[in-house]
């Protein structure tokens, strides 16, 4: 069966923001704030092992990367125009680079397997280093953010025969083969094994019920001649409990099992040595990136037709993740620990095919010794000098992609959940001489971005920017092109779901969190802009998430819980329900008048005039009976002026919402905010992701609605799902915007 469904796009083809708009354009530059380190998992590095300096690297929900060849180690993304209807395509499941035409590049995109993503797994191909791509769709979907995405790489390119590449899938689809450079796919129907094992079968529709499948495929490049293709193909398939490594000596046309395999774990990533003539696969109990208990790493010699098992340490409490050689010091490889949640993170190297293992630290009387130096510069708030030892992970966790660059032993890069790391002197990892064994460990991740916004504030004083970000709490921007130097603390929670100001007194914050352990309160507040920051004191011990409200004056707090409940808090007394308002409604306070706050559930619009005890419906914001409200917003400075998006426009009221005016040319609302004015004394400029005049992308109007400019094309921006992009508005800058997304950090754009 052979699949081919293609279409071209420069930088982002099939974009929700691609047609042409009614509403002029106008020119506008996105720059991200710079959070650093990149912020999220990159579960894969890639060499290109034909030119020099060539390296990529995805990520499992920001799209990939390319390493810049000025020298400075700095990424430039790949996918930032991916937009609407095609955000799956920001989600890597695997990765190739040339080895030949060396400017060809390979994504294998998809978010999930299951009904979260509507879409199927795509093949992303380019002939010009990722500016450009073309898109084959598949038959099938993957899971660049499920379980098992750091194993790999699934798609590989036959080093002697380029044209072929082959695909190992998800959900028992088996192995797949192009043989023009990605552009059609067929079935290896002779391959035994697809997989069957999940890591929780019981979890039907979630993220971890689904098979697993083919893990990696490596060619031997020994097999083959440059032009006739290679004969020998190794593939991983995650199985336990049978055999999981699989070899065709045929190109393909026929597999077996590798005799005398070792039988029990999976077979998280295989790299192929030719100057050894051997395999080498780590080897885990689960498919991670969070887990992992149990494995070992191997050696399988293709001269002795054995395998070896050559673990660092056995037994262990972890997994064996992250594999890499280096071509050009035969013998030489580093392993990494999947997870080892405590102490750290270690990395082994071996110089000697593995009989011999030297660690990046080694257990001493507590604390371990270290053999590197730390670097965070580039991204100060990886290190918190007010953390323990003990809990400190300077080496990292869920590390899977591990390189060593093929052009300079010197040099070598891994993944983490956080971060790239890396080295520039890792040779001095090879000394026999303990006390001469230190390399310096470097945070080499500058220009990527991948962390999933979930609030943002731009108040009228104080820092331009404070966001609410996932996984990693949030941070105060005082300079939007400097790395924070820390994170939101005290209390520290790991993902912040919303943050709003105060609008009489705005450097009055809050903040809310997702951890529902108990361990500390969800609800933050901060006096001074975010610079400190204390437990509310009436907040539940057990209740998170939702969304929050400050009123205007910074003496209560309106809390939409993640169960849906509508809470309210008076001078960080205890919170309590508040009445007349529809569970999951939409909320916001206005930000002049201390005693009223707002709430939106499907057209019907609500109010309080008693500091949120108490709601009354004004009416409904729209006639349109299906209308489901997106967010609320009120004016920066004017009292009851406030308006509403919703799934079918964008709606204003001048009076608290008693009456309402539709804005014709919105026929869809998602995130919006309200800046600077263009003139003084003029009503702040309006910053829309939404649908104007039939088309959807990001609007800027200087009229109160009443003719607008399209901020973003489809060559530059695209921001990924428009539901998910958050917005806040320059209230100093005018003409300015701020933009979250979900897994390309925060932008912001100024005019041209």
């Amino acid at each position: 069966m052979r699949f081919h469904l293609t279409a071209n796009y420069v930088l982002g083809a099939l974009s929700l923001f691609q047609v042409v708009s009614a509403a002029p354009s106008e020119c506008y530059n996105y720059k991200n704030v710079r959070i650093g380190g990149g912020g999220g998992f990159v579960p894969g590095i890639v060499f290109n092992p034909g030119k020099a300096g060539l390296a990529y690297a995805r990520t499992d929900i920001g799209g990939a990367y390319k390493l810049k060849t000025d020298g400075g180690h700095e990424w430039e993304p790949l996918q930032d125009p991916v937009a609407g209807g095609n955000w799956g395509d920001w989600y890597i499941d695997s990765l190739a680079t040339d080895p030949v035409e060396v400017s060809r590049v390979y994504l294998f995109a998809g978010a999930y397997t299951n009904s979260w993503d509507p879409n199927n797994a795509s093949i992303l191909r380019s002939t010009d280093y990722g500016r450009t791509w073309t898109k084959t769709s598949l038959p099938f979907k993957t899971g660049g953010n499920m379980p098992g995405r750091g194993m790999g790489e699934r798609l590989a390119i036959d080093p002697n025969m380029n044209r072929i590449l082959f695909l190992g899938t998800r959900s028992g689809n088996g192995l797949w083969k192009s043989s023009d450079y990605g552009a059609t796919w067929y079935k290896v129907i002779s391959f035994p094994n697809p997989g069957t094992w999940a890591p929780d079968p019981a979890d039907v529709g979630g993220l971890n019920g689904d098979i697993i499948g083919i893990s990696w495929v490596q060619f031997d490049q020994n097999s083959g001649t440059r032009g006739n293709g290679s004969n020998r193909i190794f593939v991983g398939v995650a199985e336990k409990g049978a055999e999981t490594v699989y070899v065709s000596n045929d190109a393909g046309a026929t597999w077996s099992a590798v005799p005398n395999q070792p039988v029990g774990f999976l077979p998280h990533r295989g790299v192929f040595s030719p100057a050894e003539n051997v395999l080498y696969v780590s080897y885990t109990d689960g498919a991670g990136p969070y887990d992992g208990t149990n494995g070992y790493l191997q050696k399988y010699s293709l001269t002795s037709n054995t395998w070896t098992n050559i673990s660092p340490i056995t037994p262990n409490s972890f997994g064996f993740g992250g594999l890499t050689i280096d071509p050009q010091r035969p013998g030489t490889l580093m392993v990494a620990t999947l997870n080892q949640w405590w102490p750290d993170a270690n990395i082994w190297r071996s110089t000697d095919s593995g009989k011999t293992w030297r660690g990046i630290w080694e257990r001493a009387p507590w604390p371990q010794k270290h053999f590197f130096d730390y670097d965070v510069s580039r991204a100060p708030w990886l290190y918190d000098p007010d953390s323990g030892e003990e809990f400190r992970k300077l080496v990292g966790w869920m590390i899977e992609g591990l390189a060593i660059d093929p052009f300079d032993s010197n040099h070598f890069l891994y993944g983490t959940g956080a971060t790239i790391f890396g080295s520039r002197n890792s040779l001095k990892w090879d000394s026999p001489d303990a006390n001469n064994r230190t390399i310096l460990l470097e945070s080499l991740a500058t220009g990527i971005e991948e962390t999933s916004i979930q609030g943002l504030v731009a108040p009228p004083v104080g820092p331009p920017l404070i966001s609410a970000v996932g996984d990693i709490g949030g941070f105060v921007h005082n300079d939007l092109n400097v790395a924070p130097k820390i994170y939101h603390k005290n209390p520290y929670w790991s993902t912040a779901r919303d943050i709003d100001y105060a609008g009489n007194a705005p450097t009055k914050i809050v903040r809310i969190g997702t951890d529902g352990s108990g361990s500390t309160k969800q609800v933050a507040l901060s006096d001074d802009s975010g610079v400190t920051w204390r437990e509310h004191a009436g907040a539940p011990q057990y209740t998170n998430n939702g969304a929050v409200a400050l009123s205007a004056s910074g003496t209560h707090v309106l809390w939409r819980t993640g169960s849906g409940e509508v809470l309210v808090s008076a001078n960080e007394a205890a919170f309590t329900a508040s009445t007349g308002v529809p569970a999951n409604a939409i909320i916001a306070a206005d930000r002049r008048a201390a005693n009223v706050f707002y709430a939106a559930s499907g057209n019907k619009f609500y109010k309080s005039t008693d500091s949120g005890a108490t709601f009354t419906q004004t009416g409904t914001f729209t006639s349109s009976s299906s209308s489901s409200a997106y967010r609320i917003v009120a004016h920066p400075t004017v009292a009851n002026d406030v308006w509403v998006s919703s799934s079918t426009g964008l709606n204003r009221s001048s009076n608290g919402g008693a009456t309402w005016t539709s804005v014709s040319a919105v026929t869809r609302g998602y995130a919006f905010g309200l800046g600077k004015p263009k003139t003084t004394g003029g009503y702040p400029a309006i910053f829309l992701v939404g649908t104007v005049d039939g088309v959807a992308g990001v609007y800027r109007s200087d009229d109160a609605g009443a003719s607008w400019f399209k901020i973003n094309d489809a060559s530059k921006w695209g921001g990924g799902s428009p539901e998910a992009i958050t917005v806040a508005a320059d209230l100093r800058t005018y003409g300015r915007v701020y933009l979250g997304t979900n897994g390309r950090g925060i932008f912001y754009a100024d005019k041209c």
